[in-house]
């Protein structure tokens, strides 16, 4: 997957953990891998289990965040009042160790945002596979987040999120492909890969009207910045 990604010309990726037994293996995939960077978190999905183990694993080297976390009440794997409590210990995480936090909310978008202002805003927030319109795209930049899109921002039935795409300012946008999930158009319920990334950003620089160079050139810069991305790059 890497070697693929690099050949498509993704020069930088940040793997994401879900929960500590997804973290720990990001962080051995990221140690094995120059140009491969690692966060450790909790999904709200497993908040039931709690985060213990979780706070060792920020001090591994490459782990560039906190997450992803935050609330799901689509499908409520864990029940809501868990969700939120161990959604605040990982912003408390991310001011603690002063790191990013990734935010992960579907059909959460109110309790999402109470949670993060009441426990404070980490100084860098990124939202993570953005699938939000344009008032909760607002609402999270006023807070100062970053927006990035995966292949949802490609499928035909996501107006609301390409209409996100347009509005966000050039400086906190950022592209994803949340694999192995979300594959984007034309690769839509196929196993999604890293080296796809730029048909996301594809269709990105088509809404916003630019080159797909430009969005190439801006998001990369932007994940840099966000993620702190220097040191073990690849050659």
């Amino acid at each position: 997957m890497v070697a693929e990604a690099r050949a498509a010309g993704v020069t930088r990726m940040v793997n994401v953990g879900t929960d500590v037994a997804s973290s720990q293996a990001a962080i051995a995939v990221a140690a094995a891998n120059p140009g491969v960077w690692a966060t450790a978190g909790v999904h709200p999905h497993d908040a039931s289990g709690g985060i213990e183990g979780l706070e060792g694993l920020l001090s591994a080297p490459k782990v560039v965040a906190v997450g992803e976390c935050g609330l799901d009440y689509h499908y409520d794997h864990s029940p809501r009042h868990d969700q939120r409590q161990v959604f605040a210990a990982q912003i408390a995480l991310a001011h603690a160790r002063r790191l990013p936090l990734v935010i992960h909310t579907r059909e959460a978008w109110d309790d999402t945002f109470d949670v993060l202002v009441s426990e404070g805003v980490p100084d860098v927030v990124i939202m993570h596979c953005f699938t939000g319109g344009p008032v909760e795209a607002r609402r999270s930049l006023d807070l100062g987040a970053y927006l990035s899109f995966s292949g949802i921002v490609t499928f035909p039935g996501a107006p609301e999120v390409r209409e996100a795409a347009a509005l966000c300012p050039a400086d906190r946008i950022l592209v994803e492909t949340d694999s192995p999930y979300l594959a984007p158009v034309p690769n839509r319920g196929r196993s999604n890969r890293p080296a796809w990334v730029g048909l996301v950003g594809a269709v990105v620089a088509d809404v916003r009207t630019v080159p797909t160079a430009e969005v190439a050139a801006l998001t990369c810069a932007n994940a840099i910045e966000a993620f702190g991305l220097t040191g073990g790059e690849a050659p």
